[in-house]
């Protein structure tokens, strides 16, 4: 089966990593920061190794995001982020081909390890289903 994994943030989470500290999170190093992208690092190489990763990627800040919506005349509405409203935002993923819901909770559990200065706040890690073949599962 396929699997989206998912990593939810905040823009303060993307603020510490830049070295800027708030109430949710502490400023990271750039040792701290370089670890994560080894851990991430490793991570992605084993998944490919064991033939389970068909992509992941980490996205950017919710700052450089952009919102397209209807507005009740059938117009677009174009919004720039960040978002206020938003606490928590995509802030990376994996597409995994694994045997079961187990194996892939098993490597949810191997993102939460990520380091992190002490007293950041453990990310969100979501595990979805990829709905595959016919029954509503291409476009909208």
């Amino acid at each position: 089966m396929k699997y989206l994994v998912m990593v939810q943030g905040s823009q303060a989470d993307y603020e510490a990593m830049s070295g800027k500290a708030s109430e949710h999170s502490p400023a990271w190093s750039e040792q701290e920061l370089q670890a994560m992208f080894a851990f991430m690092g490793n991570l992605n190489n084993d998944l490919s190794e064991s033939g389970e990763l068909i992509d992941g990627q980490g996205l950017t800040e919710p700052a450089q995001t952009r919102h397209v919506s209807v507005d009740d005349n059938g117009r677009p509405v174009i919004t720039d982020g960040p978002y206020s409203e938003t606490k928590e935002v995509l802030a990376g993923y994996w597409v995994l081909e694994c045997e079961n819901l187990e194996r892939v909770t098993e490597i949810a559990k191997r993102i939460n390890e990520c380091p992190a200065p002490a007293g950041s706040p453990n990310p969100t890690v979501v595990i979805r289903t990829i709905q595959e073949g016919g029954d509503g599962g291409e476009g909208c």
